[in-house]
């Protein structure tokens, strides 16, 4: 398949991501059983995935988008943008954060570091996809669904400059 300039392959199947979101959401319920967690998904890239999770989700909880944006085509531009759209009130609110995609670290950084001065009561990470190799700054990342190599990657809501988030399935750049 090919998408601008680039081709990409096939990486990892939607029936693949399904059944991780559904291991995700039984560890999720668990473990915020009495804890009424708010969702803060990160916009555009994690949409598709926060929809599917949150409707395993069966637990009192509440979600909401907030907007960052730290990528320009296929690099990192490694400054992140002010963050848009926050409009809950995360003081003393245990707060889940949805990613699609954690590499650097630099963005969920930044966010951190502002939920923490908001007094949120807990502050996790989930992410449907980490890249170790790619990690500059170390978070800790409670839920991950796969950890992946330092390839590019689109579908499933992540693009390639504005195409490919429909894909239902994952897709790795062919070098």
């Amino acid at each position: 398949m090919q998408i601008h300039d680039q081709k990409f392959e096939i990486f990892i199947s939607s029936e693949q991501i399904r059944k991780k979101i559904n291991e995700i959401a039984l560890r999720i319920n668990r473990d915020y059983a009495d804890a009424n967690p708010l969702f803060l998904s990160i916009l555009n890239g994690a949409f598709i995935f926060t929809a599917d999770l949150f409707r395993e989700i069966i637990i009192p909880a509440e979600v909401s988008f907030i907007k960052l944006k730290s990528y320009r085509r296929m690099e990192t531009s490694g400054k992140v943008k002010e963050l848009l759209g926050l409009e809950h009130n995360i003081f003393n609110r245990n707060i889940v954060i949805v990613e699609d995609i954690v590499d650097t670290g630099k963005t969920l950084n930044h966010i951190l570091d502002e939920f923490a001065e908001l007094g949120a009561k807990s502050i996790e990470i989930l992410t449907l996809l980490h890249k170790p190799d790619a990690t500059i700054n170390h978070i800790n990342l409670k839920y991950v669904g796969f950890e992946i190599p330092n390839d590019f990657v689109v579908g499933y809501g992540l693009d390639y400059d504005g195409y490919g988030r429909n894909l239902k399935d994952l897709y790795k750049v062919v070098n």
